[in-house]
This record gives structure tokens, sequence and C-alpha cells, in this order.
């Protein structure tokens, strides 16, 4: 997994939000991303040909990239998803300690969501808060020291560090979630298309913390997509108020970013899936921060936008002007378990 993207209704708020308060690095901003005329924002991107977009990248811990967007487009819808609507989607975040992070967050005035949870355990129960844009996120435990074992079996765990990164002492992403219409089919594109496996698949009755507030009782999947990522995917409840998942352009857009070895063999294998809509060719960016990238965005049956991208980490234009660094694979590479 290169990165997670969401896009937001103020970047440099987000850009804010996401380094001071819960710890990030800013890498770097590129934009206006637009075109005068035809219709490659539509093609490339998914949006409105006269739509206009600005871009940050901040590295949220060891492992994780963020990619945050900010568009003005005719027609975009202004307000996120909820829970349980298509295209409602959370972060959550493994920390060192989960009060002393709580205390941090209701120092910068985060709202949390709902009590605590009674006889919640240190490691599974996750506290649920709300970004000043709407977006949903999720403090986690340590990992337990049988990880690897049991409820922790064949996911990606975030490693325990002396003391954690940040004010949060963040350990990392330890997964991203989304709402789709079927679960069903979207665990079987997740894993006969692209790889991952199932690590944990409870019951229909989810435990109440790890379910966002306001959702009602739902079935979810959690899978293991790559070295150091998972996906959880939930299935949409019958209080969803939308059915359709947000543009790229609508506050609350989102995409998962993959990288390979060759973005083109890459293509040349998803064009051949059932259910995938390969958005335009593969492009190399030629200018600003991150020239050299070669990316491509690709529709999929599940309603989750992806995008394929080969970056050349180490001879990237925005490292001449920062010590910050995106996070790599390095050599890792899908079936690693480090």
């Amino acid at each position: 997994m290169d990165h997670y993207a969401f896009t937001v209704p103020d970047l440099n708020d987000a850009v804010a939000f996401f380094t001071d308060v819960l710890g990030g690095e800013l890498c770097y901003r590129e934009g206006p991303v637009e075109a005068a005329s035809g219709d490659w924002m539509t093609r490339k991107l998914g949006v409105h040909p006269r739509a206009r977009a600005h871009v940050a990248l901040v590295r949220l811990g060891p492992y994780s990239n963020l990619e945050l967007f900010e568009y003005s487009a005719p027609g975009q819808v202004t307000s996120p998803p909820g829970p349980s609507d298509v295209g409602g989607h959370h972060l959550a975040l493994r920390v060192v300690d989960l009060d002393s992070a709580e205390e941090h967050l209701r120092a910068n005035d985060v709202v949390r969501l709902g009590p605590a949870e009674a006889g919640e355990g240190p490691e599974e129960a996750r506290r649920w808060f709300l970004s000043p844009w709407g977006m949903m996120f999720a403090l986690c435990g340590p990992p337990s020291p049988t990880a690897g074992r049991g409820t922790y079996a064949g996911r990606f765990v975030p490693a325990r560090t002396a003391r954690g990164e940040g004010p949060l002492r963040l350990l990392g992403v330890d997964h991203v979630g989304y709402t789709v219409v079927d679960l069903d089919a979207a665990t079987d594109f997740f894993t006969d298309v692209l790889g991952a496996e199932i690590v944990e698949w409870p019951p229909a009755s989810v435990p109440t913390s790890h379910r966002p507030p306001g959702t009602e009782r739902e079935r979810r999947v959690v899978l293991r997509t790559g070295p150091t990522a998972n996906v959880e995917l939930s299935q949409c409840g019958t209080n969803a108020l939308r059915t359709r998942p947000p543009r790229n352009s609508d506050v609350g857009g989102h995409h998962l970013a993959f990288y390979v070895d060759d973005v083109d063999t890459a293509a040349a294998y998803l064009r051949r899936q059932p259910g995938v809509t390969l958005m335009g060719e593969p492009e190399t960016i030629a200018s600003g921060p991150i020239a050299g990238d070669r990316w491509l965005y690709f529709g999929t049956a599940t309603g989750i936008q992806m995008e394929l991208i080969n970056m050349p980490d180490g001879a990237l234009p925005y490292e001449a002007q920062t010590t910050a660094r995106r996070a790599t694979p390095g050599r890792l590479r899908w079936h690693d378990r480090p």
C-alpha cells in the first residue's frame, strides 16, 4: 500500500490537523491540478473536466502516507458520507497509550464520539473521534504480547517502539475502513484480483466498540493488503442515506494507491479483470515535486477507486526541499510479513 487518499474541504486545515495534532510530517504539496480544456480530468481522475485540485502528501507514522486533496468543482458534494453510507470510511491508529492519546486529542478540541465502552480492553477497544471536517478515525491500543496469534493472526500489527512517534505516541496506521454495498463481492475482488488475504471475518454481531458510533449491526471483514497494511470492509446498512460512493472531487472522496514494480504490466493485468475500468493509460509526471512518478487510476466494482503508482524514491524533486520523506516499501513485497 503506497497511500490512503482523502478529499477534504480545506487543505491547509487538514494538513495542520494531521501534522500538528496527529503528528504526521508534510512531505510536499502540488497543484493546481487542472485542465483548461478537454476531458483529461474526467478521463484520468473521474471528476468534472473543469475541476481544480490542490494536493498534499503527509507521512503518518513509520509505514503510511496520506494523500490529501482539496477540490473545487461544479456539482461538488461538500459534506462527507456517514459511516453507514456507501463510501463511508475511517482510519484506525495504534498508539502506545489510549488514555494519554485521548487526553492530547481533547486538549486540541477533537470531538470524542460515544461513551467509553464498559469493560473495554486496551488491545481490542476502539475509541472513536471526529476530525474538524467530519472524517471519522479511531484509536486502538498497543499490540498484545501475543500479537500474531488469535485475534491478530495474519494481520499487520504496527510494532511497539520505546515511545511511539509524535504527540499521540503513534505506533502506526492499523487499518483503513470502507463501507461497501456488497461485502461478499468486495471481498472477492480484494482476494481474487488484488491477492489480499482474509485475516478476520467476525460473526454477524460485531463488537460495539469496533463500529463507528451511529451505525447499525453490520458484517465486516479485515484483509491483509500487503506487508504493512490492513483494509476493513463493512456492509452498507439499511440506514444508509447515500447509496453511491463519493467522487474524487466530493468531500469524503477517497482512493487506495498500490505501489507496483511496473505500472504498465499491472495495468495490463487489471485490463483483463471483470469489474475493472482503467482510467486512461499509464502516465509519467513530467514536472513538480514528484516528477518521475508513473501512475494510473482505475475504477472497481466495489465502488472504491484505486491507483497504481511507481515512485522513483530517492530521486524525487521534493526531496531537495525538505528532510521529510514518504514512507516507501523498500525491499518489502506483497507477501512479506515483517
